[in-house]
């Protein structure tokens, strides 16, 4: 079984800085990539950032300049800098594992941008 932990949201003002992280635990074989998403009330979630084996990134345009994903490949461990934050990037952000068989998600962690 696989387990994803994520931390490091809160409550920040606008333009403020957040680091998220997301450790992966378990039986974990094969990563293709980790990433995040988001979920704001009333929206379906979305993409924010993902990250291969091999370091390649992707990003949603609204994040772009913004946002930085990385990753630790030897602890599992995924993070998300978020700088210049708006209040529209208050969500729940929600970490992703993708595996050549199946995909897991963390429980999600609370980002609230607002003053």
């Amino acid at each position: 079984q696989v387990q994803l932990v994520e931390s490091g949201g809160g409550l920040v003002q606008p333009g403020g800085s957040l680091r998220l992280s997301c450790a992966a635990s378990g039986s974990i074989s094969s990563i293709y990539a980790m990433g995040w998403y988001r979920q704001a009330p009333g929206k379906q979630r979305e993409l924010v950032a993902t990250i291969t084996s091999n370091g390649g990134s992707n990003y949603a345009d609204s994040v772009k300049g913004r946002f930085t994903i990385s990753r630790d490949n030897a602890k599992n461990t995924v993070f998300l800098q978020m700088n210049s934050l708006k209040p529209e990037d208050t969500a729940v952000y929600y970490c992703k594992l993708s595996t050549s068989i199946r995909h897991y998600w963390g429980q999600g962690t609370q980002v609230t941008v607002s003053s």
